[in-house]
Parts: structure tokens; C-alpha cells; sequence
């Protein structure tokens, strides 16, 4: 062994010196290692914390270039600067990614960061660029040996720790095939060593997937890998001596699987939808669409590239949509998107990985051209000639059609119409029909023909959204044509008013009530008759409108209510088809006292001893003024047996038995006066009982009014008549016996 060291040395310097007198190589781009080991003393790493720095050079002699890194946790400036870009836990204890710079010519490099906690205290961290963990050419060898002074390694909680062993995905074999890697350990010169593997792949599942040679240190796989199965593997080497007298510490090996470009992409969706409105812009984003990659996402192997096949339909132009070739959005390529002419697209599309070079799929977009408001509704005429009568309110003035070629039932469709000139007076409405596509014009007021027998309108067609561009709007021109018609006279006023007093003479005057005739374009003349008079009081001179008493008013009739009397005067005109105007003449009665008291109880009992005086009440049919207070008098007999008072108020008579009387009915003369001096001799009956005090009864007068002895008289008298009767027909059948007897 020594002569081979001997033998190495003298070549390195051989080489050395070579080196030094020849010139020198030409530049390779590239990383400067094609691993970097950065070693923390924490697990938990803040954002911004400084890691250390990966070289690279273009050969350009440019310090500065442009990194990328898989992770996106880290960053990676252009001095090459590893730096946290947030909070990152080393769970695993180490956390490994890629970093890509580009060179010169644009070709993409790439280099493996290990971030790699170690235990300690000191906050001072070494950085140290470990050279590539396997080689990329199967041929090379990687020995691990278990000593302390093996490149790359570090005693990390009494294991050794190796960079990742690289393996490629998919070997066909035969199996089982030897990898690149052996054991090797110093103690092996003093005593027989044997070599093991523990963990993943090993004597755990999947088991035996990875075996090593005892004797050689020689690793082996059994089986083809698959890395979107397994990714990587953990296991650990063991170097034990064959009689157990001498064992190395364990090391640490992690696997990686070489991915393989086995998988092409595949789209999320069978057909992807999006919409646009027409009349976007160029580089409007209308959707995306994405693929996805099972092989390695750090690698070219999934890394996928999109583009646009075929445009169906081809028009306006072929090219009216473009793709974002790494994020999949599809953006508007061309001006002239035309829902009206081009309703939909259908895109043939396609994802392949390794920058777009490598497996490919293929699928589909369909795209929908939205509608935007860019056609502004249009009259089917753009004048209208139309005649309407006068004096009415919502009739139908005319039906303004119109055609829009937007969406049908969209509010860019949808019309609504506006009158924009020739309203001033605001006798005309427009309004929307219900399909959407009609405008009609009605009338809010009456129309007069006397003051304007022609409108000129002009209305405006719109939608019921902005329009998404200047557009030419379409109006139309309503030429309104009103017709006479015979109106009504009317009255002035309307309901006319006057007071007088209720005993008017039958023939006098009461008032003139005329109508005049708004046909002033006419020659007509007015003549006048009574609508209607509940109480037949009124009569009306046909030609000039005087309206006289025909009988006498009575204010205290039913038919006028709160002193008001109402009446309709009716106004014709004499035109061949009569028009007839109503006016209300509303009469208010003034009271005078033509109505006597009256006394409301009009019969009564009471004892003809010790008797309560009885309150008899006083009504007047007449008003205020002619009421009460009222006073009362007896007239005649009366003034004998009885005497009378007015009560507090004045409203009432007080009667009472002045001698006491024998029982039986006595009729009351009294005299009452109103307040105006105005009497009527009312007539009471009283029948007296034979009692005393205010119990008053009455056995001896019957229900008619007759005395007991009356009645006992009427039925002995019946009683005697029932006798004759009786005898009278026993004397008839002793005859009829005689006779039959004389017979025989």
C-alpha cells in the first residue's frame, strides 16, 4: 500500500508541474462544486439568515449572475449569497435543494445546497463547499470509508454523514446489479471486517431492496426504483469484525433516485372553459390552463412548457389567442373578437416537460366570447304619424319596435327609450314593453284640442346598460295628432254653494248655476234640466241656468243631512251627439222655528194616592235658538186634578196629581212653548190605579181598558146565548121524534 501512495504523490506532482508550464485549460462554465454543505447549529432558521455562498462562473469574468433555487424558501443573490426568505424548521435535521445559474450562451447549470444542522452551542457557522456526492458517469466509483479523514465528512451524534448516493430510476438490470458505492474501512488491514446495512430498503420495507457484500463492501439493488414511488431511501452502513472484537461507528447514507423522464404531463382537465368579452384588448388574460408532471419537480423532467395548436374557427385571424408558454395563461392575441360573428373558439392545446422538448399530451379549450354592450338598439321606423282623441288619460299613443344585435334577453339586448324633445308639458310617457323591444308612448294627461292639436316628439332608443363604446344612438320622430271630440259643458264651478232659509217662497228665485262649453272651435248652445232632487224642492229655467223653489223646503226633512241639501243641475250641449255636463248645487238651510214642541210620552199610570210626580220630556224638531228652554201650561179640565213645572234644565215636564182621582183613564190637555214664543196644545193619558205610592197596580183595568164589571157583563151575555142555543136544539130533536112517532 505504501508504494501506491508513493506512486500517487509523485504523479500529483507531475501533474502540478505540468500544469504550471503548459497554458492554461480553456474555461468550462459552470458551478464551481456540484454540492454545498452548509452546516447551522439550530433547526429552527429566521427568515433573512445568511447560509454561505455557492460559486459559479460563465467564463464571461461577470462577478454577478442570476440564481435560481427549487426551494422557494431560500434565495440565492447574484453575488451567489444563500440567504432565508422566510422561516424555515430543519425537521429532518438537513433540508436539500437545487440552485440553477444560466451562463453566456443561456445553458442552465445546476448545483445541490445541503443545509445540514449540527449540534453545538457556538453561534458561528462554517461554510464549505463540498465537492459533487455521486458522479454522474456510472463507471465512477464512490468509496465511503468509515475514518474520520474522508472527505466530505463529519461526525454528526456518533454517525458519519455522507452526501446522497444518486441512483438512476427504471434500470432494467439484470438484478441484482452492483451500484458505484463500497464500503471500505482502515480496520479492515488488522482484522476481517464485516459489512451491513440497516433501515429503508434494507431490513425495512421494502426489504431487501438494497443488499451490500459482507466481505467486499460492494452495494447492490435488487429491483428496477421508481422515484414517484420512493424518491429517496435512508440507511446506515455497519463494519463489524467476525468475532465482534472491533466494530466501526455506523454511518449514515441516504439514497436519491435519479428521476427519469417516464411520465409525460397531463392536463387537469379534460376541456378547460373561459369566457371573453368581445372586443377586449390585446393581452387581456382570459384563463389558464395547467398540466401537471409526475417525474421529479426540481428537474427539466417536469418542468412544462404549453402552446396553442389550432384555432378553430380560424377567423378573423388564426392567431387570436396566445399562450404563456410556462404559466399556461391564455391571453387575447388579436383585436377583433366578435360575439355577433364569432360566438366561440375551440383550442387545440399542448403540454410537454423538458422545456418543452421532451413527452407530450394534448387537449382542449373552449372559450366563450361574452357579450358586451357594442350595438346600440335601432327603430324599425323613424317616423311615426298617429292621432289620438283628446281629453284621455293612458291611452295608447303608439308601439316604436326596434332591433338590437346584442345577446337576446341581456342587459346590453334590453332597451329602454327616453322622449327628449317635444314633451314640455309633460303629457306623454314612454315605457318599455314587456319583450324588451318596444317602446310605447302613452298619455299622462288630457289632451285639448282647443289649446294644441299637434305634438311633435322625439325619442331617443338606448340599452339598459352603457354602451362599452361611442356608438351612433337611433332616434325617431312622433308627429301627434289630435282629434276633437264633443265635450261635456262644465259647470263654474263645479260644486257650487248657497245658504238661504228654509221657508222660501214657492217660485222665488234661488240662483243662476251655468256651464260653458269648451268646444270653442264649435257653435253649440247650452240648455239645463234637474239631475237629480231627493225631494222634488227645485225647478231650473232650461235656457238660462235660474234655478227656483218648486215646493217647500223643509230643513228638518231626512233628506238633508247637517243642514245641507244637495242637488244635480245636468248642462247639454246641442250637438248630434250630446254631450252632458254635471255641476252639484249643495243648499244650506238656515233654521227658522216652524217645528212646535212636542211631548215624546204620550200615556202613562200612576196611584191616586201619595203618587211620584212624573217627568214628561219635550223634543223640537227645529235648531239651536229654537229649542229650549220650554214652558208649559194646562188648558181646560186639567187645571183641576193637576199641576205642571218645567225641571232644572227646562227640557222637561213635571206632572203631578194635585186631588186624588177614582180610578180610571183622564186625558191631559198641556200647552208647550219653545223658545221663540212658538206652542202646540199637546194631549197626554193618565191612568189613574187605585194604590198608593209609586208601586203602581192596576188588577180592576183590564188589557183592553175595560172595568171588571164590563167584562163579567159580556160573559154573562155569552153564557145566556150559549143557552138559548142549547134549548133550541132539544126542541128541534123532540119534534123530529114527535113526527116519526105519529108515523108508526
Amino acid at each position: 500500500m505504501e508504494w501506491r501512495v508513493g506512486i500517487g504523490v509523485v504523479f500529483f506532482l507531475l501533474q502540478v508541474l505540468s500544469s504550471a508550464l503548459a497554458e492554461s485549460p480553456p474555461c468550462s462554465p459552470g458551478f464551481d462544486s456540484e454540492l454545498f454543505v452548509f452546516r447551522v447549529h439550530r433547526e429552527h432558521l429566521h427568515s433573512g439568515k445568511r447560509l454561505g455562498k455557492v460559486g459559479f462562473s460563465d467564463c464571461s469574468g461577470r462577478s454577478r449572475m442570476v440564481f435560481d433555487t427549487t426551494d422557494k424558501r431560500f434565495e440565492v443573490t447574484t453575488d451567489g449569497t444563500v440567504k432565508l426568505k422566510r422561516q424555515v424548521t430543519l425537521h429532518e435535521g438537513h433540508k436539500m435543494f437545487s440552485v440553477h445559474a444560466w451562463d453566456s450562451t443561456g445553458k442552465r447549470h445546476r448545483a445541490y445546497v445541503r443545509v445540514q444542522h449540527e449540534g453545538g452551542r457556538g453561534e458561528q457557522e462554517d461554510t464549505e463547499a463540498v465537492g459533487p456526492a455521486q458522479p454522474e458517469s456510472p463507471s465512477t466509483v464512490l468509496f465511503l470509508d468509515f475514518p474520520k479523514s474522508s472527505v466530505g465528512l463529519r461526525r454528526l451524534q456518533g454517525c458519519m454523514l455522507f452526501p446522497p448516493i444518486s441512483y438512476p430510476e427504471n434500470d432494467s438490470g439484470p438484478f441484482p446489479k452492483k451500484m458505484t458505492v463500497q464500503f471500505k474501512s482502515k480496520l479492515a488491514k488488522e482484522t476481517p471486517l464485516w459489512y451491513s446495512i440497516t433501515g429503508e430498503g434494507a431490513d425495512q420495507p421494502p426489504e431487501n431492496l438494497f443488499t451490500v457484500d459482507r466481505n467486499t463492501g460492494w452495494m447492490y439493488v435488487t429491483k428496477t426504483l421508481d422515484r414517484e414511488k420512493k424518491d429517496k431511501y435512508q440507511l446506515q452502513a455497519h463494519a463489524v469484525a467476525e468475532d465482534g472484537s472491533v466494530k466501526e461507528q455506523p454511518i449514515d447514507i441516504e439514497i436519491a433516485v435519479i428521476d427519469l423522464n417516464d411520465n409525460k404531463p397531463v392536463f387537469t382537465q379534460d376541456t378547460f372553459l373561459g369566457s371573453v368579452p368581445e372586443v377586449s384588448n390585446i393581452g387581456f388574460e382570459i384563463m389558464t390552463v395547467t398540466a401537471t408532471d409526475a417525474d421529479d419537480p426540481y428537474t427539466d423532467n417536469a418542468d412544462v412548457r404549453y402552446t396553442i395548436l389550432s384555432q378553430i374557427p380560424a377567423l378573423p385571424y388564426p392567431n387570436m389567442f396566445t399562450i404563456n408558454p410556462i404559466s399556461g395563461a391564455i391571453l387575447v392575441g388579436s383585436e377583433g373578437l366578435d360575439r355577433e360573428k364569432y360566438p366561440e373558439y375551440t383550442l387545440e392545446i399542448q403540454a410537454a416537460d423538458l422545456l418543452g422538448k421532451g413527452l407530450t399530451c394534448k387537449g382542449k379549450a373552449v372559450i366563450t366570447v361574452t357579450d358586451i354592450n357594442d350595438n346600440a338598439p335601432q327603430f324599425e321606423k323613424t317616423s311615426y304619424n298617429v292621432s289620438v282623441p283628446e281629453n284621455k288619460m293612458g291611452a295608447v299613443v303608439v308601439k316604436m319596435p326596434v332591433t338590437d344585435g346584442d345577446e337576446p334577453q341581456s342587459p346590453a339586448w334590453a332597451a329602454q327609450f327616453r322622449i327628449i324633445n317635444g314633451n314640455s308639458g309633460g303629457f306623454f310617457n314612454i315605457s318599455t314593453g314587456p319583450n324588451k323591444q318596444e317602446g310605447i308612448i302613452t298619455t299622462v294627461k288630457p289632451l285639448d284640442f282647443e289649446r294644441n292639436s299637434k305634438y311633435t316628439l322625439l325619442v331617443i332608443a338606448e340599452n339598459e346598460v352603457q354602451f362599452a363604446k361611442p356608438l351612433t344612438t337611433s332616434t325617431a320622430t312622433v308627429t301627434v295628432n289630435v282629434i276633437d271630440v264633443n265635450e261635456a259643458p262644465v259647470f263654474d264651478p263645479e260644486k257650487k254653494t248657497i245658504s238661504i232659509s228654509e221657508n222660501q217662497e214657492v217660485g222665488s228665485d234661488l240662483t243662476v248655476y251655468t256651464a260653458n262649453d269648451p268646444d270653442t272651435a264649435k257653435s253649440q248652445n247650452v240648455t239645463y234640466r234637474v239631475g237629480s232632487d231627493p225631494a222634488g224642492w227645485l225647478n231650473v229655467d232650461k235656457e238660462t241656468g235660474v234655478i227656483r223653489v218648486k215646493s217647500d223646503m223643509d230643513r228638518e226633512s231626512h233628506v238633508v243631512k247637517d243642514g245641507r241639501y244637495e242637488a244635480l243641475i245636468l248642462a247639454m250641449d246641442n250637438d248630434p251627439v250630446p254631450a252632458t255636463g254635471t255641476g252639484t248645487l249643495v243648499i244650506e238651510l238656515q233654521d227658522v222655528n216652524d217645528n212646535p214642541p212636542v211631548i215624546e210620552e204620550r200615556s202613562f199610570r200612576l196611584c191616586n194616592k201619595q203618587s211620584a210626580p212624573v217627568l214628561l220630556s219635550v223634543t223640537d224638531k227645529d235648531g239651536p235658538g229654537f229649542t229650549s228652554p220650554y214652558n208649559a201650561d194646562l188648558v181646560g179640565d186639567g187645571q183641576k186634578n193637576w199641576t205642571v213645572r218645567m225641571n232644572s234644565s227646562r227640557t222637561g215636564i213635571i206632572l203631578e196629581l194635585k186631588t186624588p182621582l177614582e180610578h180610571g183613564d183622564y186625558n191631559i190637555v198641556m200647552r208647550v212653548f219653545d223658545s221663540g214664543g212658538l206652542f202646540q196644545d199637546n194631549s197626554v193619558q193618565a191612568s189613574v190605579c187605585d194604590c198608593t205610592g209609586n208601586e203602581v197596580n192596576c188588577p180592576h183595568i183590564g188589557e183592553a181598558g175595560l172595568e171588571l164589571s164590563a167584562i163579567l157583563r159580556i160573559l154573562g151575555a155569552i153564557l145566556a146565548f150559549m143557552l138559548l142555543v142549547l134549548l133550541l136544539l132539544l126542541f128541534l130533536r123532540w119534534k123530529s121524534f114527535k113526527k116519526l112517532a105519529d108515523v108508526y
